[in-house]
Order: structure tokens, then C-alpha cells, then sequence
């Protein structure tokens, strides 16, 4: 199978090493320092799920590259409405295109970009990131992936593309309801990440304090809610299982949207809080938590968007 990653990070860049390893061929969209060590050197995987180099096709343009049998958008959720338009270049006959973002709107972005027949709905977890320059590095357990047709259903074509994942060692996961669970991994990283930058404390401490407990706790119930209001399956145990998740994570845990804010970087918080905010006024839901948050964290973001010559939001 021929596989293009477009966006060779944390995520993009361990699923093309072990994508290659297992024989398919595998080529990835990436830039700068990190795109030219791959070039050069391969690309490096290091971690708990093992040691290698795998030699992959590499270009900072997606036109630059042939159409695949599946496109992995292995992106940040606020690059994906770049992406969107580019991507019709790498799409044939059979084409899937599975996004794997944080967040609930990448399929519904790329779908304003491609005609609908290509795109799944996806989602993620694992531990890694660009260690240095051509090299991933990742600890912890498996990475897992869940697809689905978007909103709901299973197919041929999802079964086909888990079958490659697992062979190359992904815990990989077809869904019936693959908009539900994506909500459901929404209702964890978008209050883990908007109280973790609130605080700018670890997990730890944001569990442990009752004043930020009551805060995440509350945030949790805005996601579950606005979800349930827009007609999405979530099941009744949700909000519980995820704070006993937020209860189990280790003490010095944090989430990417906090770090990337914490650090002055370009973050999700627009694709996460923000669009929690956006949807609960279309839906006629009260988010005041959500609302406080993007409040609080959007000047750090403003701020990091100009640093990094992006677009203004807000």
C-alpha cells in the first residue's frame, strides 16, 4: 500500500517509521531542519517501540508527490483548513484520507476540500515527539488508532486500512460510532489541556487543588454536554471515566495544546476551547468555563501566531 503522511511529527513521523518497516511504502509531507535529516539520514525512531531507521520519500510539498491509497492528516488541528485544498493532488481511485487530529472538526474540514468518498474519521493517542531534527522519539504504550466512516459505520475500506496498521504493530481500532468516540477523546484533551495552561501547573497539581479540580471538572461537563446537544452518542459513563483517567495520569503530566502555549508556541487552543466556545453558541449550549478559558489563553496565542508570522486571530 502506498501511504502519504502529510505532517512528520510526533504522531506522523512514528507511523511512517513503523508504516516502512512493515514493507509499505511510505512518504511523508515535512519541513525544514526536520525534513532534511530525513533526507539525508532516514528517519529515526527510538522508544518503546523499538529502535530504527526507516528510508522514506520525503517533500515539504504535497503536489511534489504521487497519489496514495491512503493519506494519513497527521497535522496540527489548525493547519488542517491549509491542508484541505492540497490534498485532491494525492487522491485516486480508492483513496482513503484519515485525519488524526486532536479536536472533532478535522473530518468536517477536510470534507469542505475533497469530495466526501475519501475521508474517514480518525483519532489517535501516543506518547512521542520530534526528539531532534529526523528523529521521533516515543515512550510508553502502543500507539492506537480508531477509524470509522464519518459519523458512523463500519466498511471494507476501514477494515482494510486497521489490517495495515496492526501489521505494523499499531493497536489499530475500527468504530461503529467514530464521531462519538472522537468526542469522547475530546471530553479528555480539551479540558486536560485548558486547565493544565489556566494554571500552568502539571496534573498533579490541577487534580489536587479543589478550586482547579472544580475547574476541570466543569469543564468536562461543558464538553459532554455541548456534545449530547449536537446529537452526538456519548455514553452516559463519559464524563466519570475521564476524570478517573485524569485521576490515574501520572502527577507531572501535561497536555501538547498547554506546552505548546506554556512555551510561546502556535497551539490548538482555537481547535479546542475555542471551538467549544464557537459551537456551544451555535448550539444554544452555556459554556462559561470554555468561555473564561479562550478569554484567558487567547492573548498567549495571539501573541505566538505573530511571533511565528501566521495569520492574526480574534
Amino acid at each position: 500500500m502506498r501511504i502519504v503522511i502529510v505532517g512528520a511529527g510526533g504522531v506522523g513521523g512514528l507511523l511512517a517509521g513503523l508504516l516502512s518497516q512493515a514493507g509499505e511504502e511510505v512518504a511523508v509531507v515535512a519541513r525544514g531542519a526536520h525534513l532534511a535529516a530525513i533526507r539525508e539520514q532516514g528517519l529515526r525512531v527510538e522508544g518503546d517501540m523499538g529502535n530504527f531507521t526507516a528510508r522514506v520519500e520525503a517533500s515539504d510539498a504535497i503536489e511534489a508527490l504521487a497519489p496514495a491509497d491512503a493519506v494519513f492528516v497527521a497535522t496540527k488541528a489548525w493547519q488542517v483548513a491549509d491542508v484541505a485544498p492540497k490534498l485532491a493532488h494525492l487522491v485516486r481511485e480508492g483513496t482513503v484520507v484519515l485525519p488524526l487530529q486532536n479536536g472533532v472538526e478535522a473530518p468536517l474540514t477536510l470534507l469542505g476540500g475533497l469530495w466526501p468518498g475519501p475521508v474517514l474519521g480518525g483519532l489517535c493517542a501516543v506518547f512521542s515527539w520530534i526528539q531532534a531534527p529526523g528523529v521521533i522519539r516515543m515512550v510508553g504504550p502502543a500507539i492506537w488508532v480508531k477509524a470509522g466512516e464519518w459519523p458512523r459505520g463500519r466498511s471494507a475500506r476501514v477494515e482494510a486500512l486497521c489490517e495495515v496498521l496492526r501489521r505494523a504493530g499499531v493497536d489499530a481500532r475500527p468504530q461503529e460510532d467514530v464521531e462519538a468516540a472522537a468526542w469522547e477523546k475530546f471530553l479528555f484533551i480539551d479540558p486536560f489541556g485548558a486547565a493544565g495552561a489556566l494554571a500552568a501547573a502539571p496534573m498533579g497539581a490541577v487534580r489536587g487543588t479543589p478550586e482547579t479540580r472544580a475547574l476541570l471538572e466543569q469543564l468536562v461537563s461543558e464538553v459532554g454536554a455541548l456534545a449530547r446537544a449536537r446529537g452526538v452518542n456519548l455514553p452516559a459513563e463519559a464524563e466519570a471515566r475521564t476524570l478517573a483517567w485524569f485521576d490515574r495520569l501520572a502527577p507531572d503530566s501535561t497536555a501538547s495544546m498547554q506546552r505548546d502555549l506554556l512555551a510561546g508556541r502556535p497551539s490548538e487552543l482555537l481547535d479546542q476551547v475555542g471551538s467549544v466556545v464557537r459551537m456551544a453558541a451555535e448550539t444554544g449550549v452555556d459554556a462559561p468555563a470554555h468561555r473564561f478559558a479562550l478569554a484567558a489563553l487567547l492573548p498567549r496565542e495571539k501573541a505566538a501566531r505573530e511571533k511565528a508570522g501566521l495569520p492574526a486571530v480574534g
